[in-house]
């Protein structure tokens, strides 16, 4: 079976050495879905994974926008069209430096797999900019995203292809994007989730990633008959989706210890409650501030510069912030201090050594795919009121956000439960994302 597996990756290496995020994400799917694949003969010999790792379409274009300064900048622009066999594609915007075509990709693959799981009909896209958002003014940002969108639009449609946001595209830049293609294209659809809610958008949608990050942490959780009620959270990250994580682990009792970001992480032992978690999203949100000014406020915490949260004795890890962020050796130090549940809110936070440590000392671990799928599912939930010119209310939205969150991790334990019980919930997830995928792509024959 190995044979098989790195006879399969040597293929896609060939054609995409260069992209080792992406070759990275392949290669975690790999091995758990070509066994599966090779033990039911409506799969093998169709080349269905090799069909899912090459994208229907890549798009790449040239952004020219003026600075504030009057001089002509040029950016790139990308939007990754991965695989449309169970509906229109379906992913974020990410403006950052480090954007290129392997981290798009990675995520395009891993989007597939996601909204699959979701249960709701999208396909799987992803795309952005090597633009960064940091330092701009908001003229330089809304001329930026016009520029983008201008040939973004071209590409994109309520029936085609819904971008989201993702990091560095948050509902001011959404709004942006959403206004010049409404222009462009004089009318008012749904081309774009994550609107402001007096034209379109969702409730529950910011806080989507992070509640249902924590709702399938305590799914998890559950099955063993706990809770996160008095459990030490550890939480990288302080954006959107660590924010609300964290905002959902105290509603359910549990007490937040760190949050972090580029800069390092802070760790307060007496606990982030709902007071101080509302500083750090005014100093993140409104003051664009780092998290260290959090000591100014509380300076009984620590700030610990250019580290990440790993090392602090936890129960339970949620890492928020960025891909590869948690390393194997990370890992052994959570394990080794008794954490018992790690759960991805960020994309491929955990590097394959890490996932290792998880597995082979049997604790709860959560891949993102799975874990983090609440907020493109929301996005579908968004779709759906868009379709319906209509709003569902806050708590409406909520629930069918925890429904949707404990469908998901009952395909993981369907799919991913071993031999002595444990449940894998990596070859869960890759295994219930691939079947629904491929069984379409199946039906609709070799296109």
């Amino acid at each position: 079976m190995r044979d098989k597996v790195e006879a399969f990756l040597e293929q896609v290496k060939v054609r995409n050495g260069h992209e080792p995020e992406f070759l990275q994400a392949v290669e975690e799917v790999a091995e758990t879905v070509i066994p599966y694949i090779v033990k039911h003969d409506i799969y093998f010999g169709k080349n269905i994974l090799l069909r899912m790792v090459e994208p229907e379409r890549v798009i790449s274009f040239r952004v020219c926008w003026v600075d504030d300064a009057g001089e002509i900048q040029v950016n790139r622009g990308y939007r990754i069209q991965m695989n449309s066999a169970i509906g229109p594609y379906k992913g974020g915007l990410r403006f950052h430096p480090t954007v290129n075509l392997s981290i798009l990709k990675f995520l395009a693959f891993e989007q597939v797999f996601k909204n699959s799981l979701t249960t709701l009909p999208m396909g799987g896209g992803k795309g952005g900019s090597d633009f960064d958002p940091k330092g701009k003014s908001d003229g330089e940002i809304r001329r930026f995203c016009h520029a983008f969108m201008s040939e973004l639009f071209r590409h994109i449609g309520p029936n085609t292809d819904i971008p989201a946001g993702d990091i560095g595209v948050g509902a001011r830049e959404i709004g942006y994007l959403f206004g010049m293609y409404k222009k462009i294209r004089n009318e008012f659809t749904g081309v774009l989730t994550g609107k402001g809610l007096s034209w379109g958008g969702s409730l529950i949608r910011p806080e989507a990633t992070g509640y249902g990050n924590v709702y399938f942490a305590n799914s998890m959780l559950n099955t063993k008959g706990d809770s996160f009620n008095g459990k030490n959270v550890v939480i990288s990250g302080s954006g959107n989706v660590a924010q609300f994580a964290a905002e959902k682990v105290i509603q359910l009792g549990g007490v937040v210890l760190t949050m972090s970001d580029s800069s390092g992480f802070i760790y307060d032992k007496d606990g982030i409650d709902e007071e101080k978690l509302a500083h750090i999203m005014y100093l993140k949100n409104d003051k664009r501030a780092r998290i260290h000014e959090y000591l100014e406020k509380y300076p009984n915490a620590e700030f610990h510069k250019g580290e990440t949260p790993w090392g602090v004795k936890c129960d339970i890890a949620l890492p928020c912030a960025t891909q590869n962020e948690l390393h194997e050796e990370d890992a052994k130090k959570l394990v080794e201090n008794g954490c018992i549940c790690v759960s991805e809110g960020a994309n491929m936070p955990s590097t394959k050594g890490a996932i290792e440590v998880f597995h082979n000392a049997k604790i709860f671990f959560a891949p993102g795919k799975a874990s983090n799928a609440g907020g493109v599912a929301t996005s579908g939930l968004e779709m759906t009121q868009n379709s319906l010119r209509f709003n569902w209310t806050r708590e409406e939205v909520d629930k069918k956000l925890q429904e949707i969150m404990e469908d998901i991790h009952k395909s993981c334990i369907d799919f991913g439960t071993e031999e002595d019980g444990y449940v894998n919930y990596v070859k869960g997830a890759n295994i219930a994302g691939f079947v629904k995928v491929a069984d379409a792509m199946l039906a609709q024959g070799v296109i």
